[in-house]
């Protein structure tokens, strides 16, 4: 069977860095065949999370900054692999999302495609959100259409990314694939330690702050009442909803180095409790197994307080590392089936984890 070579890119709400995929594409088939993740430096990093408080024109700046960087890294990852530019048939960038508001009906995503089209003479998508929200979607999850693709023939499954934000997607044979953010991801213990820290550590390497404290399940259940999760699918959010006006909300007199390992150890539950409160409400009956994929499958204390939560209704919980799929290469391969499907005129939304009012075919597209 035909297959093309398609590169994806993402640079996702936790800003943290660049992935990039490289795979091969066939009429049914998606396979991972190379994966690098490119960490951002730390002001980057910062000047990225505060895009949204920018104004025009430095925005403007941060758009072809990063569309820059991105080209020069398409460039080093292909030379690394021997890749020549002319074996891909497409390059999918999702962009670095500024501010995610469906309820308010927009949304933004930056980093200059042109110039990645520039670099490297091949057919560039990006921008994939606004055509499902034009159609009357959320603009997203949508990386449900790459679950579907995937898990959609074999047992019902549930398949949970963690990146900034949660999400998760419902696949398996006699199961209409659908999907929705689950709630906080990384965002919340990524803003907390770096509070705590004095804006000297990004994240909490291994859990190890979450893993030396003791959560407080009663302030975890209280968390559970937020109005998120009360919303019924189709639901997403920006990442800035479980964020530092978050923190600040509920734990205010906590924000301090004395208790952050008890905090880390609260948000990291929380964070578990949010995904399998989701599982609980809307997962198809018999589903058994629960793939994580993104950073947080990377936090082992995470992973082992979503193990814990679903253990009781006879769930598995597992990284996708163990079929073979690093956690952080999902969602730059997806982006690279998305962008194939794009240049074939082919429609690559999932209406039922978006609420658009049927398929469209999402992104623009540069030729040079």
């Amino acid at each position: 069977m035909k297959t093309e070579k398609i590169l994806g890119l993402m640079s996702g709400t936790s800003a943290d860095g660049l992935s990039i995929a490289l795979c091969e594409a066939g009429e049914k088939t998606l396979k991972v065949t190379g994966f690098s993740n490119f960490p951002y430096p730390g002001p980057l990093r910062a000047r990225i999370i505060a895009a949204k408080e920018m104004k025009a024109p430095e925005l403007s700046a941060l758009n072809f900054e990063l569309g820059r960087l991105w080209a020069r890294l398409v460039r080093k990852f292909c030379r690394g692999r021997g890749v020549s530019y002319k074996s891909l048939a497409v390059i999918g960038s999702h962009g670095q999302t500024v501010f995610h508001s469906p309820g308010r009906g927009h949304t933004l995503q930056i980093g200059e495609a042109s110039f990645i089209a520039e670099e490297t003479g091949r057919p560039v998508v990006c921008d994939f959100r606004p055509a499902d929200m034009a159609a009357g979607g959320e603009g997203a999850p949508l990386i449900p259409f790459l679950d579907g693709r995937l898990f959609g023939g074999g047992s019902p499954v549930a398949l949970q990314n963690i990146g900034g934000v949660g999400n998760v997607a419902f696949a398996g044979k006699g199961v209409k694939t659908f999907g929705f953010d689950t709630g906080p991801g990384n965002s919340l213990m990524d803003t907390a330690v770096s509070v705590l820290s004095g804006g000297k550590l990004a994240y909490d390497k291994g859990g190890g702050w979450a893993a030396a404290g003791e959560a407080d399940m009663r302030t975890v259940e209280k968390l559970l009442c937020a109005p998120f999760f009360r919303r019924r699918p189709p639901k997403s959010l920006d990442r800035g909803e479980f964020a530092l006006d978050f923190l600040r909300k509920h734990f205010a007199g906590t924000l301090n180095r004395r208790c952050s390992r008890d905090l880390l150890a609260t948000l990291n539950l929380f964070t578990a409790a949010s995904v399998a409160l989701a599982f609980r409400n809307y997962a198809p009956r018999g589903t058994r197994e629960l793939i994580v994929s993104g950073g947080g499958a990377l936090n082992p204390v995470l992973m082992d307080n979503m193990a814990a939560l679903l253990l009781p209704s006879g769930v598995a919980v597992r990284s996708c590392a163990e079929l073979g799929l690093h956690p952080l290469s999902k969602e730059p391969a997806c982006f690279a089936l998305l962008a194939w499907m794009a240049l074939k005129g082919r429609p690559n939304n999932c209406p039922s984890a978006t609420g658009a009012r049927g398929p469209r075919v999402l992104g623009k597209i540069i030729k040079n």
